[in-house]
């Protein structure tokens, strides 16, 4: 976070004559003492930013502290050298939690957050577009997906999403579509040509992460909800055409799917346990169930257009 100047002054402004803004918020030079002060009294974060609600009046429009905006803040804060926090005092049920470098190569890790989905505020889908943007999706997909990072080829739109209290709390993105799928063939009624013709028209749901100290109920079918709603809109804006069904394929020994059936995705069947190009039969994998979400409503007859 940069600093703004309440004037366009001189380089030599002090502290109150400073302003910075976070989750929406702009905390004044003097607040930041005041801030600095409570980082340095309170040996939990928890607490500093229930402290700083109160001093600052940080309230929501039902008259509760703000303080999951307050502790978002502060992380961010620190991560941008203006404070300094003491360290987690919890950690994620995964033993560790996860590490974001900021434009400045500064590292912090933030604080879990256990709370129901909507305490997080909105949620916003932030297309990745700029190199900053990209990074930070690099770098959560390779740090925290049990299939890592690896480029995708062709047509494709990436996702940060953001939540107006937690600052990000997903990455998801969209892909080319699998060349064959038998479950998903028979469920369109296709044959050889046709999908050869249509493929395009389906996109697949590539990587969809929620991030590991982020454990929100129904988050992650808010989301997928959110995205198909506006996917056909940007992908024609990026490629001009429109996308009429979407499809993704869930590994059966580590998720239930449980997200995608209850955001209405259709579960029309299970791969083969086959790579993509085993020819032979030879090179197993994990079996997985398929779902399909259609993006338009007549998504079958225009999937079996032979033009």
């Amino acid at each position: 976070m940069t600093a703004i100047p309440t004037t366009a002054a001189p380089t030599t402004a002090t502290a109150t004559t400073t302003v910075v803004r976070y989750c929406g918020r702009d905390f004044t030079g003097d607040e930041m003492e005041v801030i600095r002060a409570l980082t340095s009294a309170l040996p939990l974060r928890a607490h500093i930013a229930k402290a700083t609600c109160a001093q600052l009046g940080w309230y929501r429009h039902d008259g509760g502290l703000k303080e999951m905006s307050a502790r978002v803040a502060l992380n961010r804060m620190a991560a941008d050298g203006l404070i300094t926090l003491p360290p987690p005092s919890t950690t994620n049920r995964n033993g560790h939690l996860p590490s974001y470098r900021t434009e400045q190569g500064l590292l912090f890790e933030p604080e879990p957050i256990n709370a129901p989905l909507a305490t997080l505020g909105p949620l916003h889908p932030r297309q990745v577009t700029t190199r900053t943007q990209a990074a930070t999706y690099r770098q959560l997909i390779a740090t925290h997906h049990y299939l890592g990072y690896t480029p995708m080829p062709g047509a494709q739109l990436r996702y940060l999403i953001e939540a107006e209290h937690a600052g990000i709390v997903a990455a998801i993105s969209f892909a080319a579509s699998a060349w064959k799928c038998a479950g998903r063939d028979t469920h369109l009624g296709w044959d050889p040509a046709t999908r050869q013709t249509n493929l395009h028209l389906i996109v697949g749901n590539a990587r969809f992460l929620i991030l590991p100290h982020i454990h929100v109920p129904h988050l992650a079918s808010a989301i997928l909800g959110r995205i198909t709603r506006r996917l056909p809109t940007d992908w024609a804006n990026t490629y001009q055409y429109k996308p009429v069904l979407v499809e993704t394929f869930v590994e059966t020994g580590r998720f239930t799917g449980t997200s995608y059936r209850a955001a209405n995705w259709i579960h029309v069947g299970q791969t083969q346990g086959r790579g993509k190009l085993d020819r032979q039969h030879t090179n197993a994998v994990p079996v997985k169930d398929i779902y399909l979400y259609p993006l338009h409503r007549h998504y079958r007859t225009i999937l079996n257009n032979p033009t």
